[in-house]
């Protein structure tokens, strides 16, 4: 049994018990009642009898007594009901809001954790390629026969690794050299990148060991496709700490692999229509959602006041659960969040 059908069953089984033990303290109260009135009338009755009715005066007012006490405890008992029974009520909802923030904030944290391994793998790719002979020897001497090989070995890469749109070998001076899909993207070779971030950012790698990653935005050589751009120096054939001839870009096919993980996450059939899943960037700004909304044009403001995670009721009195990427391997990850933000039920 979930802690929310939980809540609900002992929500339930409480307002019951408040309804039961309230229709008895009614009757309770009813029957005292009638008993206050016999007493009353016994009274009369014994005042009319005189000398002869004073002993059962005594048992008249003792018996309005009684029934005072009654009502009174009655009274008590019901209120004392009533306050521990919400009480009781209130306890359960705090328990199983906990419990639903708390899953929420895993559910967070799983989505930004798969992105982060997927993400990881690319990394490596960059790193890796950049080492091929083919992207080297174009890198040193791109004539038209290098150029030519190197494309087709990025080709040749691109056929196995589907989740990739292109991959770029420029030159030091940001020209692009040869791609791997040039029927597809014609115009990419020969233009400029020199101005672009991620290319300015590769050019400060120390080494063929290190990488840099773009925030992911939309690339225009590329029809305009949402890309996650991760970048390696090629080197000389000197190794890892060889003279850099150029960087190797490989543009990760991002819509479609965020899209699987945000709307992957396990949620319960009612919950679907109610939740926003969502990953956002270092500074805010929403890279995948998964209803589709607000994908790299919203900046949500998130409320982290410093945590790494946690959660809150924002102003619409909606559950954000948040959890900032914890990296994964040798990827530190780029600040990035997992965010669920869900409407209570009902």
């Amino acid at each position: 049994m979930s802690n929310l059908s939980l809540s609900a069953v002992v929500g339930t089984s409480a307002r019951n018990l408040k309804n039961s033990a309230s229709s008895d303290l009614t009757s309770i109260q009813s029957i005292t009642g009638r008993m206050k009135l016999l007493a009353l009338n016994a009274l009369i009755e014994a005042a009319h009898a005189g000398e002869k009715g004073a002993g059962f005066s005594v048992v008249a007012q003792e018996v309005r007594a009684v029934s005072s006490e009654i009502e009174q405890l009655a009274s008590s008992l019901g209120l004392s009901l009533s306050t521990g029974i919400e009480h009781l009520t209130q306890a359960v909802d705090r328990l199983a809001n906990e419990a639903r923030a708390t899953r929420c904030v895993d559910l967070a944290l799983n989505a930004v954790e798969l992105i982060d391994r997927n993400l990881y793998e690319r990394t490596c790719d960059v790193r890796w390629w950049a080492t091929d002979a083919a992207v080297i020897a174009c890198a040193n001497e791109p004539s038209a026969a290098a150029v030519a090989y190197a494309s087709e070995r990025l080709g040749v890469i691109l056929s196995a690794y589907t989740v990739y749109l292109d991959l770029w070998l420029c030159d030091t001076e940001g020209r692009v050299l040869a791609n791997g899909r040039p029927d597809t993207y014609p115009k990419v070779v020969g233009s400029h990148v020199g101005n672009e971030p991620w290319f300015r950012d590769a050019l400060t790698l120390r080494s063929g060991d290190d990488f840099r990653a773009a925030d992911v935005r939309t690339e225009r050589q590329l029809d305009g496709a949402q890309v996650a751009t991760y970048c390696a120096s090629v080197r000389s054939a000197h190794g890892a700490e060889g003279r850099p001839q150029g960087i190797l870009a490989i543009h990760f096919d991002w819509q479609p692999q965020a899209r699987a993980i945000v709307e992957g996450v396990r949620l319960g059939h009612s919950e679907r229509d109610r939740t926003r899943v969502m990953l956002l960037d270092a500074k805010d700004r929403v890279i995948a959602c998964s209803k589709g909304q607000g994908v790299l044009s919203e900046v949500y403001r998130l409320r982290t006041e410093g945590q790494q995670h946690g959660h809150y009721l924002n102003d619409r009195g909606r559950l954000v659960a948040f959890h900032e990427t914890p990296g994964y391997e040798t990827y530190r990850g780029l600040g990035w969040r997992g965010v669920i933000e869900q409407q209570a039920e009902g």
